[in-house]
């Protein structure tokens, strides 16, 4: 079942992670997925009884990535040690 959400919704719907890029519905290889997928990062979102759960914890990791999907920056980009 692909996602359907009203169209102004997707305009103003962005990942939650500090780079708030755009998402959209479904994946790369499964267009019809029950997931917001982010632009920037790939973290997959789902969609739930038609209401997207954009909640870091609760995101799929990329497509093709192994683990749990990353919470935020860290290391030497983020300004870290």
């Amino acid at each position: 079942m692909a996602v359907s959400l009203d169209p102004q919704l997707m305009d103003i719907l962005a990942c939650p992670t500090e780079d708030h890029a755009p998402l959209r519905a479904g994946t790369a290889s499964d267009p019809d997925a029950d997931v917001l997928t982010c632009t920037q990062c790939g973290r997959r979102y789902p969609v739930v009884d038609g209401i997207p759960v954009l909640l870091i914890d609760e995101a799929l990791p990329p497509e093709g990535a192994s683990g749990p999907a990353p919470t935020g920056a860290s290391g030497p980009a983020a300004g870290g040690a």
